[in-house]
């Protein structure tokens, strides 16, 4: 799999309503004395556009699916954040307002943080802490042995007794998750990537991300953004190098029934990247995780020329009738390789 996202199931299947399967000897049978039937007219069949959900219901089930639907992260982080604004409000403080930097005339601050090429430390930090809410603000504790840690270790250390009770900090999470970052050298794109597969299995299993299986299920998520997004993917037994007591075969299970749970809906809309992305700069910006600001010099604002010019020819030759394309996350995110040519 490389850097083109590729769709394997339509969008429109929504696998938390569970389609009944009708036998043969359960099919109505229609008969000459009940209803007029012609010779050339056959068994009635239910048209497939009976059978699909409205799309408000299947917005609603799968917000990893459509950019209309608000992501689950953004909706469990609000209670801890309306408390830490009745806070500030309490305490007459507005820390947002004093780490900020302002631009004046002289001196303009942007952040290296763009949809197309995001920053990494930041992006993961944010990632994280989506994790992070998920975990603490969980409605319950649904999940599958697969991912249980206890009886799939990760290490040769013992678990701890409250392994599945006691919630995780932001900063182990983020220990974890940034030294699989860095040791296999993945891009802050497939962190949001991640983030966007791991809704997806929530959603699609039924299940929640708790104390006991965050780890195995962060990673799957990794493994499989990973082996989408990048061009040049890591394999499963670098994954184990890196963990070190992990087997490749653990690995591999880890990796089918994760694929199996999504029913192989590896396909990750423009669109619903591109909210994942704005979504988690506001959980940052609610969280006082600001992105690196950075004068801008003159270096920097001829590369963001260059930059603007790239993308305005891209987009018109989109825009042409005689060349069809279609928008996918590779036409909009193609230019982050334009980008790193030019840095």
């Amino acid at each position: 799999m490389g850097g083109t996202v590729s769709c394997c199931m339509s969008p429109r299947d929504t696998p938390k309503i569970h389609r009944r399967e009708v036998e043969l000897e359960d099919a109505p049978v229609t008969t000459t004395e009940e209803v007029d039937v012609s010779e050339d007219t056959g068994t009635y069949l239910q048209h497939i556009s009976d059978r699909e959900l409205p799309d408000e219901l299947a917005q609603e089930s799968n917000p990893s699916d459509h950019p209309r639907a608000s992501t689950l992260f953004l909706n469990k982080s609000q209670t801890d954040v309306r408390e830490k604004r009745k806070s500030h409000i309490l305490n007459h403080t507005s820390p947002r307002m004093m780490t900020k930097k302002s631009s004046s005339c002289s001196t303009i601050f942007l952040d290296d943080s763009t949809v197309s090429q995001p920053n990494l430390k930041s992006t993961v930090k944010c990632v994280t802490l989506a994790v992070y809410y998920h975990i603490k603000n969980r409605d319950s504790s649904h999940t599958l042995d697969i991912f249980d840690e206890k009886k799939h270790p990760l290490t040769r250390e013992k678990v701890p007794e409250d392994y599945a009770t006691a919630d995780p900090e932001h900063k182990l999470i983020y220990r974890f998750v940034r030294t699989l970052f860095s040791s296999a050298q993945l891009t802050a794109e497939c962190a949001i990537v991640t983030l966007v597969y791991l809704e997806r299995l929530l959603t699609y299993a039924e299940m929640d991300i708790c104390p006991g299986n965050w780890k195995r299920i962060v990673l799957g998520a990794i493994l499989l953004a990973s082996k989408v997004w990048d061009d040049q993917a890591v394999w499963n037994v670098d994954y184990c190098q890196i963990l070190k007591d992990i087997t490749v075969e653990d690995m591999n299970e880890m990796e089918r029934h994760f694929l199996e749970l999504l029913q192989f809906n590896i396909n990750v809309p423009a669109s619903v990247y591109a909210k994942y992305y704005f979504d988690l700069r506001s959980l940052a910006e609610d969280n006082n995780l600001s992105f690196p600001l950075e004068p801008l010099s003159n270096k920097r604002a001829q590369k963001l020329e260059a930059i603007s010019r790239l993308c305005e020819d891209k987009y018109k030759d989109m825009g042409r009738p005689c060349m069809r394309r279609s928008v996918s996350a590779d036409n909009l995110l193609g230019v982050r390789k334009s980008h790193a040519v030019l840095s």
